[in-house]
């Protein structure tokens, strides 16, 4: 369903005497958001390694 789809259905089923809620999951475990965010930004600031792709498999 879309966005703004569910605002419609919502309007309808209130009319009809019936309530919907919308329940927004987030898929990700919020610490491993936090640990790519983290590497992210250290890579920005220069703290990567950087590999060759010959020397990966050394």
């Amino acid at each position: 369903m879309k966005k703004k789809d569910f605002e419609v259905i919502k309007s309808l089923a209130k009319a009809l005497g019936f309530e919907i809620e919308q329940k927004e999951e987030n898929p990700y475990n919020p610490e491993f958001v936090k640990e790519i965010l983290e590497a992210e930004k250290s890579i920005k600031e220069g703290k990567g390694v950087k590999i060759k792709t010959e020397d990966l498999w050394k």
